[in-house]
This record gives structure tokens, sequence and C-alpha cells, in this order.
């Protein structure tokens, strides 16, 4: 019989250095598809240096700090949902974070701009959209 992990055991699985690298190599890989700069990078990993940005492009074993693990984790929903939203077309899944839209919350912002306001409230906003969007 299969027993539950402990919240204390799942936080030890994903604060490794090898999680660390992992979330590193999806945010960037998934940040070439949205096509963005460096400076917005940045901002999405919560506007760490630009030497903390070209040392973590190296993809070390790195345990991250945990809001720069939480804000990746809302990436990858918001991609996960985006996926199954746009399942017959993945060039507009990786396209929809860029073209203006007017629905609540963003007001004719796209996501990328709404995201780029830099809080954790924000990627989530765009997440928690894409989850209602997606049913």
């Amino acid at each position: 019989m299969a027993t539950a992990s402990s919240p204390h055991s799942v936080s030890h699985e994903v604060d490794t250095p090898e999680a660390g690298r992992i979330a590193l190599k999806f945010f960037f890989n998934l940040m070439e598809k949205w096509g963005c700069t460096a400076e917005q990078q940045r901002v999405l990993l919560g506007s760490v240096s630009n030497t903390t940005l070209y040392k973590y492009k190296n993809l070390p074993r790195v345990r991250l700090p945990h809001d720069t693990l939480e804000r990746i984790s809302y990436l990858m929903g918001t991609h996960k949902a985006l996926s199954i939203i746009f399942s017959n077309s993945p060039e507009r899944a990786y396209e929809w974070v860029s073209k203006p839209n007017s629905a609540a919350p963003f007001n004719g912002q796209s996501a990328l701009q709404y995201m780029l306001a830099g809080r954790v409230v924000d990627l989530a906003d765009v997440r928690r959209y894409l989850d209602g969007v997606r049913g």
C-alpha cells in the first residue's frame, strides 16, 4: 500500500542541486521558445542580477531559492496549460504569451507583459487564468 509523502520529504526532493539544474534547464528552454530577452528572464526569475542569470545559464547543480523555484513552477504550469489548450498547434501555445489579451486580468496587455510586473502573484494569476480556460 502506497503512502503519501510528507511535505517535509517533498521539499527535500525539490530542494536538491539536481532539481535546481533541471528547473533551470526547463526555464531557459521555455524562455527561448517565448523569445524572452535576458532582462525579461531576470525579472521572471525574481529580478536576479546579471551575474546570477549568466551563472544559471550554465545549468549548474545548485539549490535554488524557494522564490525562484516557485516562479519556475508557475511558468511550468503555464506552459502545461498552454500545451493542453493548444494541443493541435504548439506554435500558438508559445506565441500566446506575447499576444495582446483583452481578458481580465490582462486588459489589453500580453500575458508576458503582465508577468513582467515582476511579482510572484502575477505569474500565479496567469497560471490560474489558463487553468480556468482549460477547465
